[in-house]
């Protein structure tokens, strides 16, 4: 047995005891090398797998595979928000929890997508000082939250696009390709983020946008309590079956030709509390998608009626001014499909 092996085996021994411990615990039982060599050891055998680490600095703690339940499964950081890079960050996240680097491999890749656009997100939008982010376990949920504390993504968004209230700002977000600095960034982030969660919630100033999968459907919520800046949740199962890819797919028209070119837009969300009469709304749900989309979707679940005005102004004038879109209408009753059907498309 080498010296390497032995010190091994010291490790090993003192583990079984400790169950999690520090390098500082192996001081007393190694005396025979240098605190520097020992630490050579102890990270050749985290990289075997031999041993797991969380935590960072005087707060790092070892223990074995078989003991993974000792470690906590939750980190919280608090970042400035200077030359700051979301790849930096998730790296800070994991360096400081194990569990992250044991997810199912589609799950790893989701949280790796979604959490580093909603920090990209903070970092370049939202103008606060500070950035929060915390990642933990509960059950069988995976969670992360990005908080900020500056302008708020609806406050934003309405400034930006010019529009009348941050209920429209939320529907705008909703769409997909909504950027506040189209130079620098795509709009893609939050849109497919929801997509890949199981439960996806963007609060801001005492507004709440809540995207729920798993029984598909989205809400708009007020709270009580203002949330100064922005605060991004999201949920998924550690044992999903959900794949970035697949949700990529299904917001491509031509899968060869790749690109994200389609959209599904849920009208109830456009109602503000009225039945669907006016051409005012047809033009808020079909405002800024020419010359984005391909093709929309228009998801007509839990509308009780349209009106022909509605109607005529997205399937006879909108479908005329861009014979190159494709609209297509789903979950539609059979009045709404009635209403639809009379209108005289071009």
């Amino acid at each position: 047995m080498t010296a390497k092996d032995q010190i091994k085996q010291k490790i090993k021994e003192i583990s079984e005891n400790k169950r999690k411990f520090k390098a500082s615990d192996l001081s007393s039982g190694i005396d025979s090398v240098s605190r520097q060599y020992v630490t050579e050891v102890l990270k050749e055998m985290v990289v075997n797998g031999e041993l797991l680490r969380e935590g960072g600095g005087r707060y790092t703690v070892y223990t074995l595979p078989k003991y993974v339940d000792l470690l906590a499964n939750r980190v919280k950081k608090r970042f400035k928000n200077e030359s700051l890079d979301e790849d930096m960050i998730l790296d800070s996240v994991k360096s400081g929890t194990n569990f992250l680097n044991n997810l199912n491999d589609n799950v790893s890749r989701i949280f790796n997508y979604a959490f580093t656009e909603m920090v990209n997100n903070a970092i370049h939008h939202s103008k606060s000082e500070n950035i929060e982010v915390e990642v933990y376990k509960s059950g069988n949920n995976l969670i992360f939250v990005v908080n900020d504390f500056g302008i708020g993504v609806f406050k934003n968004v309405m400034k930006k696009k010019n529009l009348k209230s941050e209920l429209e700002a939320m529907q705008e977000i909703l769409k997909g390709k909504t950027t506040t600095i189209p130079s620098d960034h795509s709009g893609e982030g939050i849109f497919f983020t929801s997509k890949v969660s199981d439960v996806f919630i963007l609060e801001s100033y005492g507004l709440k946008l809540r995207v729920d999968n798993l029984i598909n459907d989205i809400f708009y919520e007020e709270e009580k309590s203002e949330k100064i800046g922005t605060k991004v949740t999201f949920i998924i199962a550690l044992d999903s079956s959900r794949l970035t890819d697949g949700v990529f797919l299904k917001y491509q028209t031509d899968p060869e030709e790749g690109g994200f070119d389609k959209t599904e837009i849920r009208v109830k969300l456009f109602a503000g509390g009225s039945i669907y009469v006016s051409r005012s709304q047809a033009r808020r749900i079909m405002d800024g998608l020419a010359g984005k989309f391909k093709t929309i979707i228009l998801d007509y679940d839990k509308v009780p009626t349209v009106g022909q005005a509605f109607t005529d102004e997205i399937y006879r004038v909108f479908q005329s001014k861009h014979p190159e879109i494709t609209i297509k209408s789903i979950n539609m009753n059979r009045v709404v499909e009635f209403m639809i059907h009379r209108v005289d498309h071009p």
